[in-house]
């Protein structure tokens, strides 16, 4: 007789938990009056191996529907098979075997509850639930007390033990190892044992408790149609990420000038941004096997997930395009968000600013390259079975917690500061200029878009962090469902789809906004004046006074070039970069 996992979503256990602890009576109650047998209509409990009870069960219930509503309730660990004896303990409780020339209450043995308790109270423990005291197996009889009880041996017949060995009735029944899979963990399809001592994975791999047991190429709980369409969607939104970061930067290249301190970090990062997309660019084009997978033992057998990745080239090439400009990109917001710091609540003018820009671009590259030298020089690059690119911690939770989970969140965290206290000061500062009677038109422009650009990145960066909590947290319960449980096909305790697709499109959305920027009639007029420059017969425009280009960029970035406002002018020397 075969299990199944022992995990289950703890949202699906309370129906169940508030049941078992509230409603459950004496468990060897007997009926007073005789017995009438009726076929059993309960849908979970129909070919459990006999077909007739009665009512009223020991429950109280008078009506198979109300057994029904009741018992359903015990679905999700029905469902997951934590005991293999747990379905047949609930429906000889719930609908109580009824023989014709046996008119008294047959209630489950001990050994059947204890069985079932073994089984499920650990998944119980894990969400801090104990089993029951009204389901306690000391109140059942034993096998060979006085009392007649039933019990299940695995195979296909149940046994009624009574004290009397010549009054023991026999049951068939079918058997139920048909819906059950295998308890015994072991390497299975689509596991991909390592065997061979030379393999270079031998004795590095581990999935649930198997040692030297390789996950697949691909997510073995997702169907082919949505692996496929798992490849539309990153391909969809990498491409438009590519496009638009490419249309910002190309901006900022032909006109310079115009994106000063403090908003020039959103160039950076969107530079940064052109890189991680062109990552999953290169994994579209190369594909998720070629990318992300490695040879199982037989060399050109079964693929599975790439564990060590430091040897191959395209698999380094896309983790340093998504990893290492992913994490610069995280830093540049909190630049950003910095000097939006200084600019509105230190009244720090764009060329002070400007002046400690190495500062910035140094904390923005080194702090990146640190990172990504030691997931390399520890060869913790990794492949994603979903998205197939190679990145760090899709097969050791250490790794993905301590180089990505908590880097994003501290960056998103300090970032929030920053920015939380410019608001601040800009609101303080548009009190102070209302009161003198002055005009704020311009400066809750610029709030507006601060805030704006705070809700384009903020929102999809800390969805971006709930995604890698969840995955972190049941991760262990995934690799453990394929080791010791049904196959994917079989079980629905493994990772939500939806969970998956949404962080790829958080995690690419934020180099498409990032043009939110440069949305404006400016770009145009940096356009057209690049393509007259570049082209002797493209239209030109009737010159602008150079004061309406001024006018036209104080109101766009809220500051001149002695600040917000006047106050402390922070002299530094001259920076174009």
């Amino acid at each position: 007789m075969a299990s199944l996992m022992r995990l289950a979503l703890p949202v699906r256990l309370w129906p169940l938990l508030v049941l078992m602890l509230f409603r459950c009576p004496s468990l060897t109650s007997g009926a007073s009056k005789d017995l009438v047998c009726e076929p059993i209509t309960v849908p979970m409990c129909k070919g459990i191996g006999y077909n007739l009870t009665y009512m009223p069960n020991q429950f109280n219930h008078d009506t198979q529907e109300e057994v029904g509503l009741e018992v359903h309730q015990f679905w999700p660990l029905v469902r997951i098979r934590c005991s293999p004896d747990l379905l047949f303990f609930l429906c000889s409780m719930y609908t109580p075997i009824c023989l014709p020339d046996y008119r008294k209450p047959l209630p489950p043995c001990r050994s059947v509850c204890e069985r079932a308790k073994r089984g499920c109270s650990p998944l119980m423990s894990q969400y801090g639930f104990e089993w029951p005291e009204r389901m306690s197996c000391e109140r059942l009889p034993q096998l060979g007390d006085e009392t007649l009880c039933m019990d299940q041996n695995n195979s296909e017949t149940t046994t009624l033990a009574p004290l009397s060995p010549k009054s023991t009735p026999r049951v068939k029944t079918r058997p139920l190892a048909s819906s059950q899979c295998d308890r015994e963990c072991r390497c299975r399809d689509p596991l991909v044992p390592i065997k061979r001592e030379s393999h270079s994975l031998y004795g590095r791999v581990q999935t649930g408790p198997l040692v030297n047991c390789a996950q697949p190429c691909h997510m073995p709980y997702f169907s082919a149609d949505e692996r496929a369409f798992t490849g539309f969607w990153v391909g969809l939104w990498s491409v438009l990420c590519f496009v638009s970061t490419l249309t910002t930067v190309a901006t900022f290249l032909i006109d310079m000038e115009r994106f000063k301190y403090p908003e020039r970090p959103i160039i950076f990062l969107a530079a940064c941004y052109l890189f991680v997309s062109l990552g999953y660019i290169v994994r579209l084009v190369a594909g998720h096997e070629r990318v992300a997978c490695g040879p199982g033992d037989a060399g050109g057998g079964q693929l599975h997930v790439l564990y060590d990745a430091t040897g191959p080239a395209l698999c380094t090439l896309v983790f340093l395009l998504v990893y290492f400009f992913g994490m610069a990109s995280s830093i540049w917001w909190v630049v950003l968000s910095f000097t939006w710091f200084l600019a509105a609540g230190m009244k720090w003018g764009s060329e002070a600013i400007a002046g400690y820009s190495q500062y910035f671009h140094l904390a923005a590259w080194l702090i990146p390259s640190v990172k990504s030298i030691a997931v390399l020089a520890l060869s913790s690059v990794d492949g994603d079975p979903v998205a197939g690119i190679c990145y760090v911690g899709n097969q050791s939770l250490e790794n993905l917690r301590g180089f990505v989970l908590a880097p994003l969140v501290v960056y998103l965290f300090t970032g929030s500061l920053f920015l939380l206290a410019g608001f601040v000061s800009l609101f303080r500062i548009r009190s102070i200029i209302k009161q003198g009677g002055t005009k704020t038109d311009k400066l809750e422009r610029l709030m507006i878009r601060i805030g704006l650009f705070t809700v384009l990145y903020t929102v999809p960066a800390t969805i971006v962090v709930a995604c890698l909590v969840y995955e972190q947290h049941y991760r262990p319960g995934w690799e453990r469902a394929l080791a010791c449980s049904c196959p994917p096909e079989r079980s629905h305790l493994g990772p939500d789809y939806a969970v998956f697709m949404l962080k790829y499109f958080m995690c690419l959305v934020v180099g498409i906004t990032s043009g939110v920027w440069i949305w404006s009639g400016k770009t145009l007029e940096s356009w057209r004046r690049f393509g007259a420059r570049c082209c002797p017969c493209w239209p030109r425009k009737a010159n602008v006074p150079p004061s309406m280009y001024s006018e036209a960029s104080t109101a766009l970035t809220g500051h001149t070039g002695s600040g917000l406002t006047s106050g402390i002018y922070h002299k530094a020397p001259p920076s174009h970069i």
